[in-house]
């Protein structure tokens, strides 16, 4: 069991639902590094959630209330991780928000044949994207720990901002210059236009899924974050 009181620094015992756990983070992150689908990262998104809906029970197990000085410290160390986890994730929603207006608005110019207004969308979009990655340039804090608990938390947040940066280079995709973009070549048949229009369509769905999932993961990570600051408290 994870943080009992111990003369040793010898690692802790997983409990049965820390294995179940580390089973799902494995698969999740192995579904990561092969998906070229937004909708895949939508189910990630969602399998995140549900995992730290299983890491706060673990967290909340009575053996995990009271911890070593040693674990306090890790346990402080990880607070720090998942404070830069939530700023991102809700840098991530705000930024879905503003990709589903853009494609709604390249719907409408494409309906009216603008072809400046398209190109001002499809502009808008790469900008925004780019600045993005930004957020996925700071260093991810590293954690050691011989707490299984701990090491469970620091998994899920890197699975977490691998999945999110993942999720940012397949929509940034979506919407280029390139001939093979979705807006390329519209304005030259109409049925062209009724085939791009019906693809953003599916594209503004997708996003809204996103930040749906991205609100969700936001909601597990606060409610995490209040259970370690209750053990820390304590």
């Amino acid at each position: 069991m994870a943080f009992h009181q111990r003369s040793t620094s010898l690692p802790s015992r997983p409990h049965a639902g820390e294995t179940e756990v580390e089973q799902e983070l494995h698969g999740l992150e192995a579904s990561i590094s092969s998906s070229n689908s937004i909708s895949m990262m939508c189910d990630g998104l969602r399998t995140l959630a549900d995992i730290y809906d299983c890491l706060e029970e673990i967290i909340c197990l009575p053996s995990n209330q009271v911890c070593s000085f040693q674990h306090r410290r890790m346990l402080d160390g990880e607070m720090e991780g998942s404070l830069e986890l939530l700023d991102l994730c809700s840098a991530m929603q705000e930024i879905f928000i503003e990709m589903k207006a853009i494609a709604q608005e390249l719907q409408v110019a494409l309906r009216k044949g603008d072809n400046a207004a398209v190109q001002a969308k499809i502009q808008s979009y790469t900008r925004l994207t780019r600045k993005a990655k930004n957020h996925f340039k700071k260093n991810t804090k590293k954690a050691l720990a011989d707490c299984s608990m701990v090491m469970l938390l620091v998994k899920a947040r890197e699975i977490s901002m691998s999945l999110l940066e993942s999720t940012l280079r397949l929509l940034s995709k979506q919407i280029e210059m390139p001939k093979q973009s979705l807006v390329s070549k519209a304005f030259h048949k109409k049925k062209a236009v009724v085939c791009k229009e019906e693809q953003l369509e599916e594209l503004e769905c997708s996003i809204e899924d996103l930040e749906s999932g991205a609100g969700h993961l936001f909601r597990k990570l606060v409610q995490s974050r209040v259970s370690l600051l209750n053990i820390l408290s304590s």
